[in-house]
């Protein structure tokens, strides 16, 4: 008399539906805390770079800070729209950054300090990443990525030929 073969447990074909934990990927929850992290450094980078821009003209640094702050809040505002798609709350607070970068005196000293956050950033999304299965959410953070490493590499010319 035959049998019927086993009923898988969870084939392939159902991968779809699965937990977005059970596959490795962040949980709403997670991207919530994440997107709301960003958002709060994105407006402290934001401030930044606005009042150095403020003290910085005339210098080579002037176009530069005003790229940098114009970056920043479009980011914000991308932050802002995925944490609405969501339907979470946006956090309301600016990240301490923000009154420790600008403790710091020397225009320079201070855009390099901007640099090490823009750098906290991209870390940041480097890690989150592969964890993002939404694909728009995924593109809009591969462009914040992608910005923020070419302003750092700009700070970073910029820091350089200050030094010559």
């Amino acid at each position: 008399m035959p049998t019927d073969p086993p009923e898988a447990n969870s084939p392939a074909c159902f991968a779809h539906e699965a937990d977005d934990a059970y596959m490795g990927y962040a949980t709403r929850v997670e991207i919530a805390a994440f997107l709301n992290e960003l958002l709060e450094a994105e407006r402290a980078g934001t401030g930044v770079a606005l009042q150095s821009a403020r003290t910085a003209g005339g210098t080579p640094f002037d176009g530069l800070l005003h790229d940098i702050h114009r970056d920043e809040a479009r980011w914000c505002a991308m932050l802002l729209r995925q944490l609405k798609m969501l339907g979470v709350p946006a956090s309301p607070r600016i990240g301490a950054f923000q009154e420790k970068a600008m403790a710091i005196e020397g225009l320079p000293e201070r855009i390099a300090f901007l640099n090490r956050g823009q750098g906290w950033v991209v870390r940041k999304l480097r890690e989150m990443m592969p964890k993002v299965r939404d694909d728009g959410l995924h593109r809009d953070l591969a462009d914040m990525l992608q910005s923020h490493e070419a302003n750092i590499a700009r700070a970073t010319t910029a820091l350089e030929e200050k030094r010559d």
